[in-house]
């Protein structure tokens, strides 16, 4: 499982020309759910995120996490995580979960995301979606399940 967390000024997701879900001040994440994820894996990543110490308290230190800003989240499914190029210039996917499974995951992931930190905005599992956000710092951090 791959999490690619975005601490964002401002994020939103548009499908069809409407505007799914947005936050202020949190997380984007980009999440990729691999073949053999599990709950255990997303409870694994899922801690680790929402402990992420990398908003800056009043001395300017990367000191506090998302619950001590009252930082949002936006969650959305990226299946492109587990491109595989290797080999020539088409990626290939098949390290990714099969969608049945992974869409299961990504729900998983974001009811228990709510139950920790409240109100989750979301994408759609599957859809053209168009993601806009306002990366504060730069600062992105990739979680990867095989190197925690």
């Amino acid at each position: 499982m791959r999490f690619v967390i975005q601490r964002v000024t401002s994020a939103r997701v548009d499908i069809d020309g409407h505007t799914k879900a947005s936050i202020d001040k949190g997380f984007a994440v980009l999440i990729g759910i691999g073949k053999g994820d599990d709950e255990a894996v997303a409870d694994k990543l899922i801690s680790k995120m929402i402990g992420l110490r990398i908003f800056e308290d009043s001395e300017g230190k990367t000191n506090l996490d998302l619950s001590q800003v009252g930082g949002k989240l936006l969650l959305i499914s990226q299946f492109t995580l587990y491109a595989d190029c290797k080999k020539g210039h088409r990626p290939g996917f098949t390290d990714a979960c099969e969608p049945e499974r992974a869409k299961e995951l990504y729900g998983y992931i974001v009811r228990k995301c709510s139950d920790l930190v409240g109100e989750v905005g979301t994408g759609e599992f599957g859809a053209d979606m168009k993601v806009t956000l306002t990366n504060d710092g730069p600062f992105t951090i990739i979680l990867d399940s095989e190197r925690l």
